[in-house]
């Protein structure tokens, strides 16, 4: 199958980050993938929720959100409630960022990283992921510099993306089209060091092999590694 953007099946879109883009917030960023858009903002509470008051423990939670006109038809706002996959996507971004961020030297602050997502054209929650961590680490330099950790308590930095088989060929990096029509869809959550945080594989239709998956998660490493490169590129050259 030939993509309609001309890329070649393991070649991911082009992806931009450009940490510090608000003015107000402890950490934010925002990156793009094609023409899916993400905008991550950090808030630190000084405060835990209950389970964790006076254990000297901090925590990391996430919010997501599609504006009404990031994709191609209008989608209402979710005003009274949110929807299962909302719900489900932000729990995917939580447990992912605090995979890398060591809970204990953070004292007891609430992280919150807010993502919204202002243009949706595929991978929304796994760009999600590397927005969020790279306005997480903004917010966690500002506090170092302000003398408030005594060390980076981010363990090492991480990327995610999508995977998946469309007419029986793999492909990297599933934009709308492909995504909505994939036999198998993956997202890959993965550390710098090779370790994975989350792994989502659902069949559509056919069901996989063991091969498959193997093949799905090396095409994955070889993109989160790209964009770990440049998540390291763009936060060094800002100083962040």
């Amino acid at each position: 199958m030939k993509r309609k953007d001309g890329r070649e099946w393991n070649e991911m879109r082009k992806i931009v980050l450009q940490p510090g883009y608000l003015d107000f917030a402890e950490g934010s960023c925002l990156a793009s993938a094609g023409k899916t858009k993400v905008l991550a903002a950090v808030t630190i509470q000084h405060k835990v929720p209950p389970f964790l008051v006076n254990t000297g423990k901090g925590w990391l939670t996430a919010e997501y959100s599609l504006l009404p006109r990031s994709t191609q038809e209008r989608v209402q706002r979710e005003v009274f409630g949110r929807s299962g996959r909302t719900q489900e996507i932000m729990r995917f971004i939580g447990r992912s960022l605090r995979g890398v961020l060591n809970l204990d030297a953070i004292g007891e602050r609430t992280f919150i990283v807010d993502c919204d997502v202002i243009q949706a054209d595929g991978g929304t929650r796994t760009l999600s992921v590397t927005a969020g961590f790279c306005a997480l680490y903004e917010a966690v330099k500002n506090l170092m510099e302000k003398g408030e950790l005594r060390y980076n308590p981010i363990t090492e930095f991480l990327g995610a993306i999508s995977v998946g088989i469309i007419e029986g060929s793999t492909f990297l990096d599933l934009n709308y089209e492909e995504d909505s029509k994939a036999d198998v869809d993956m997202n890959v959550v993965m550390t710098e060091s090779g370790r994975f945080i989350e792994i989502q594989a659902t069949a559509e239709g056919i069901p996989f092999t063991r091969k498959d998956l193997d093949d799905m998660l090396n095409l994955s490493a070889q993109g989160i590694y790209k964009i770990i490169q440049e998540e390291h590129r763009i936060l060094e050259s800002k100083g962040v």
